[in-house]
Formats: structure tokens, sequence, C-alpha cells
């Protein structure tokens, strides 16, 4: 695509020990201010790529290229940045490695730093999978980040979500053409199957019993199923196991520093967040951003209140949107607040 640019990493090694070259591909809105003080980092979400991810901002809403800058790192996976589809031997197709959320973020940190040079992010905000690496940029870079907004994601992967996730991928890798991963043609039969799954997933129980699908233009629920088999359908079978096998194994903790101690990862996000799920949300559910949010030292649960499920965070509802916006200028104008009294409390120290 000839929108968006390319930043390389000749040697990376992930999580696991796989040394490859890497690269992202990435797409800025807006100028990045003097100071390098204005920029937000959004990264993409499972399925999506940078053009999905712009109903996050524009000049009337509280994300603005006017004044901020924003980026969007593609996800690797996605078919943009590194991916089974674009990697190169030994590691292209069935052959890609996993990739964490902590590799994806860590490379946007590269990123940010030597193109940009910038040394703290203004916000990192994301949904879905853009809302765990929030969670993972707070964990392993929070002193580089003024806050973190994670919207209808979490910390660490439930075993229900993980179940739910594994069902769609399982039920792809049944088309006779996929062949392990290796098909030569795409498993078409299995890429709808996986949408069918997943559109039950994606909405909530109101969404349908009560017809919201037709704020959509859709007429019936089957059309909820064409919707979501129509997304899915513009990605490579491989590349949504690999999105899926980063989603599956997030975990904050999941590492040498936390040998999966959750709360103590938890407790080193330091950065104001506030984390917002969708009351509706099938599988990032706000039980789990509860428990997160106890353990978080600088952390506000607000709930989505939306009947759209998991989507409450897909920018498809306006009154969703607006909720979002809403605490977002809330949290702007705290970080504000906070910013202001810790520069008054300076000027006592040092005899302004």
């Amino acid at each position: 695509m000839s929108d968006i640019s390319l930043f390389d990493i000749p040697d990376f090694e992930t999580q696991n020990g796989i040394r490859m070259p890497v690269f992202l591909t990435y797409k800025t809105y807006g100028k990045l201010s003097p100071a390098r003080d204005n920029a937000i980092l959004i990264p993409t979400f499972y399925g999506g790529r940078h053009t999905d991810t712009e109903f996050f901002f524009s000049a009337e809403r509280v994300i603005n290229p006017k004044k901020h800058f924003v980026i969007i790192p593609n996800m690797i996976g996605n078919g943009l940045s590194i991916s089974p589809t674009n990697a190169p031997e030994p590691f292209k197709g069935s052959e890609f490695p996993l990739f964490t959320a902590h590799d994806n973020v860590s490379c946007q940190k590269k990123l940010i730093t030597q193109i940009f040079d910038i040394e703290k992010l203004l916000l990192v905000t994301g949904f879905s999978m853009g809302a765990q690496q929030a969670f993972q940029w707070g964990v392993d870079f929070s002193d580089m980040v003024g806050g973190i907004v994670p919207i209808c994601g979490s910390a660490r992967i439930s075993k229900h979500n993980k179940i739910f996730l594994a069902s769609a991928i399982n039920t792809l890798k049944l088309d006779p053409i996929f062949k392990n991963g290796n098909y030569l043609d795409q498993p078409k039969s299995g890429l709808q199957a996986f949408g069918y799954v997943y559109s039950a997933w994606l909405f909530s129980q109101a969404f349908f019993r009560e017809g919201l699908y037709l704020q959509l233009g859709l007429k019936s629920a089957q059309d909820v199923v064409d919707f979501t088999q129509t997304y899915f359908s513009a990605n490579d079978a491989n590349n949504l196991i690999s999105m899926a096998q980063t989603w599956m194994a997030m975990d904050i903790s999941d590492n040498p520093k936390y040998s999966k101690n959750f709360e103590n990862a938890l407790r080193d996000i330091k950065c104001e967040a506030i984390v917002m799920p969708s009351e509706t949300d099938l599988y990032f559910t706000v039980p789990d951003n509860e428990y997160e949010v106890l353990h978080m030292p600088n952390a506000e649960l607000r709930v989505i209140p939306s009947k759209w499920g998991h989507a409450a965070g897909f920018g498809l509802n306006s009154a969703d949107n607006n909720f979002i916006d809403k605490i977002l200028k809330e949290g702007a104008e705290k970080a504000d607040k906070i910013t202001s009294k810790k520069v008054n409390e300076m000027k006592k120290i040092v005899g302004f």
C-alpha cells in the first residue's frame, strides 16, 4: 500500500528466542509537535489494519489529528507488517513463529524512538488486541507512557476467551484445502465457517434480540453473519491463525520477570490508566477488567453501557463512540490538573 511507511528491524529476537528479520508498517496522522509531546499510539486489532483503526480519531473526536500526532503501527501477522504471507524463508506460511504482544510492543518502541525520537507517548489506546498491546505498553514501558486506555481488551486472556478463539480457528482448519497451513489456494470454506462462528461472539444477545443490526443497514441475523464473514475474508488464513496465537498467548506476567505472577505485573503498570470494557462483551468481560484495575496503582474502570457486545469498541455505534470520547476527555482534563499541580509544586520548591 502506497500510503504507509516501512520500519525495518534486521535482527530481532522474539520472546521465545527466535532470531529473524522483522518489519513494521505504519501510518501517521497529524504533525509531531516541536517538543515531541503530542504523540498517541493506537495499535491495530484482530484482523484489522491501520485503515480499519482510523475510526478512533477525527477533527470532531477527542483524539484529533489537528492537535495530536497519531501513530498506527500494523500488528505483526496482519498481512501488512511481517506476517506468514510476506515473511522470508524459513519463516513463511505455516512456519511463521509466535509473536507475542511483548514482541509487538518492543518493535513499536524501536519505531517511535528510532524514527521519531519520541521519549514519551502522550497516550496508548486501542480496541481488543489493540487494548492488549496498550496493557503491554503499560507494564513494559510505563515510564514512556503518559497514560493507557485499553478498550474492550484484557491484560491476560481468560480460559473462556481462549476456548472461544480456539474453536473458531479449529473450524477454519477443518477445510480440506487448508492442508496444515500449506494450502495453495485460500481455504474459503474454512474462512466462511470461521466468520460464522465469530459472528455469534462479536455482538451480544441483546444486539440480536432487539434487532440493533438494523442500525448498520442489515436486515437480519443472517446479514450479521455475512457482515462478519466479509470482514474476515479480507485476511489470509495463516495470518488469522498467527494473530490468534498472539491473542491466545496474552499474559503480561508470562515472562521470567514475573513468572506468571499476574498481580505483580499489574502493580508495575504505574502510568495513569482508564480501562473500558463493554458491559455486554462476551469474551473480554467486566469482571476480568475489575480484577485488573484492582491491582493497578493508578487505574480506574469505566464500563461502556452498550448492548453491542465486543463491538462497542469497534466504532460502529455513535453512542458508544460518544461515551468513549467523554471518558477520554475526562481523563485528559484529569491529566492536565495533575500536570498543573506538579508544575505548581515544583515552582514552590524552586522558589518561583
